[in-house]
């Protein structure tokens, strides 16, 4: 056990020691400090939306060097207690030691993972739009159980999510469903599920008993805050307002609650339902509109790839980005990865990291050549 425990210490001190590379903690003490001094000026405020911009900056390196040395502290108490075990044969040390490694194990692989977080808006949250394939009742019942295995997802990470729009099935599950999820770096570990999602099942609706395959695809931008700044004119905008429909309750049902504008010069389209107010329906779908639009316009720079509604493809066969099959065989496939789970249920209820840092790295090591 004594052997076993010092093997694991030495190649956890071996990845924080490539970490202490790319993180350069040094460098991250000199920006807080000079961000610090900054945020001091008297005419600091002057400008808030600079402002708030680089206090969310200060904010996240100062998170940044706070695992760090979070890290260092574990890695020096569990080298201390296994120390302790070579003169001491106490197994409560022992056991302290194992669970001090399990932790720092776990706090190791969180700062991995922020890191290869780096993008402008990957700590921001995420918007999510999922949309039924082709198939009917079959394809809106995989949109519903698609949705619900991200919100699973959100929260194994205590993050919140709140629907902001949803089309109902006409049979069951749902056409579409817009939804809001928040926490810290949701967007950057969400974008990995932008694309085509693919069943392979018995169909519960086929009294046949016949396997189907059904298709549904996921949209991903980034929650945009106020120190982006997107000029919408209100000359360029229809605003419908509608009666709710779904899950609501009876009030929504009897007022015209509900908004959908339409941005006219890009005939982008956003509607929220979710809200009992009209004001506050209207609000949410001016903030995912701001949010389309940023990303619009992020795109236009990106000349080196393909823009990002084009990413998806149709939502048929040929394009999806993950297959999961429940018949004849249980498997969960990444075709971007190669990443295998055969344990479908656990995925189902939001198990997906396996699947999100094995596309975070894909993406690092493509960026590094």
């Amino acid at each position: 056990m004594q052997g076993e425990l010092e093997s694991r210490l030495e190649a956890i001190l071996s990845r924080i020691a490539r970490l202490k590379g790319v993180l350069n903690p040094d460098v991250v003490k000199r920006d807080i400090a000079a961000l610090e001094s900054r945020s001091s000026a008297p005419d600091f405020w002057q400008d808030q939306t600079r402002a708030r911009g680089e206090m969310q900056t200060l904010n996240n390196q100062r998170s940044r060097l706070a695992g760090w040395e979070k890290l260092i502290k574990e890695s020096e108490d569990v080298k201390t207690l296994l120390e302790w075990t070579r003169t001491e044969s106490d197994p409560d040390t022992v056991k302290e030691a194992e669970k001090g490694l399990q932790v720092l194990e776990s706090d190791l692989q969180r700062q991995e993972l922020a890191l290869m977080l780096s993008g402008e808006f990957d700590r921001n949250g995420a918007i999510i739009t999922i949309h039924a394939g082709a198939g009917g009742t079959e394809a809106c019942d995989w949109a519903e159980l698609l949705f619900r295995m991200f919100r699973r997802w959100a929260e194994r990470k205590g993050f919140s999510s709140d629907i902001a729009d949803i089309l109902p099935g006409e049979g069951a599950g749902v056409k579409s469903v817009t939804a809001l999820i928040r926490g810290d770096y949701a967007y950057g570990m969400l974008r990995s599920e932008i694309g085509v999602h693919r069943l392979v099942r018995i169909s519960p609706f086929d009294s046949a008993k016949r396997r189907h395959t059904s298709f549904a695809s996921c949209d991903i931008i980034p929650e945009v805050d106020d120190t982006i700044i997107i000029d919408i004119k209100d000359d360029d905008l229809r605003i419908d307002t509608y009666r709710a429909s779904g899950h609501g309750g009876q009030h929504v049902n009897k007022t015209d609650s509900a908004v959908r504008i339409t941005h006219l010069p890009t005939n982008i389209v956003v509607q929220c339902q979710n809200e009992r107010s009209q004001l506050k329906n209207k609000t949410m779908c001016l903030k995912m509109l701001k949010a389309k639009l940023f990303e619009v316009e992020q795109e236009k720079r990106r000349s080196a790839i393909e823009k990002h509604y084009d990413e998806k493809g149709d939502i048929a066969w040929g394009n999806q980005i993950r297959s999961y099959v429940f018949m004849p065989y249980q498997m969960v496939k990444d075709h971007r990865t190669g990443v295998e789970v055969g344990n479908i249920q656990s995925v189902m209820d939001g198990d997906l990291d396996v699947f999100i840092e094995a596309f975070l790295a894909v993406q690092k090591s493509v960026k590094s050549v």
